[in-house]
């Protein structure tokens, strides 16, 4: 009797203990399960972080040079041009900080040294001769470099809200790159057009 008793009580305990260790696994393992979901959440894979980063910095370059070309700029097409990179771009950049702020990256604030350095070659420059390093610069390299970038990113990007963006930019570099292209071709010699001088939009 007293050796049924005996082993009653053992595995009473031995019941107890495994209810205590399940509860006690359950107990540590909950929270890093729900850690690394709200981590997951945040997490952005580096082609979704940099398709950010490279949207981010090319919309700035496009609306710093557009503005130096509204400043500089005696030709009608040529300040037609900017005021469209400043339009189009400035509210590229727009949706491109709502989207990092969301995804938790931080934007950079002001150009990278590459651009900052074409800025101020494009800033010596005036007259016809700026046109052409505009159009050529500002206008057909800039966004065959940046849509060489976007189709990249289309292929490597995971995040579904960076790939949207990525997608909905192309065809506005595409046609900003044929028109560009159009600029670049007609931009010697056409700086006739000084009528429009008092009509940049310096408010932008």
């Amino acid at each position: 009797m007293q050796k049924k008793q005996m082993i009653k009580s053992l595995l009473a305990v031995s019941v107890a203990a495994a209810m205590f260790g399940s509860a006690g696994v359950q107990a540590q393992t909950a929270p890093a399960a729900g850690q690394s979901a709200s981590a997951g959440a945040t997490k952005l894979a580096s082609a979704d972080r940099k398709a950010i980063m490279d949207m981010g910095m090319s919309n700035m370059a496009e609306v710093a040079m557009g503005k130096l070309a509204q400043s500089k700029s005696q030709n009608a097409d040529v300040k037609a041009f900017a005021d469209k990179m400043i339009a189009d771009h400035g509210a590229a950049l727009t949706e491109v900080q709502t989207l990092a702020q969301s995804k938790g990256v931080t934007l950079p604030t002001e150009l990278d040294a590459k651009h900052k350095a074409q800025s101020a070659k494009l800033e010596k420059m005036s007259g016809d001769a700026f046109d052409k390093a505009y159009a050529q610069q500002g206008g057909v390299a800039a966004h065959k470099e940046t849509l060489a970038k976007l189709k990249k990113a289309e292929k490597d990007t995971k995040d579904a809200d960076v790939k949207a963006q990525v997608t909905k930019m192309i065809p506005v570099v595409e046609e900003h790159l044929k028109h560009a292209q159009q600029l670049a071709s007609g931009a010697k010699g056409s700086s006739g057009s000084s009528g429009s001088t008092g009509s940049s939009h310096a408010g932008m």
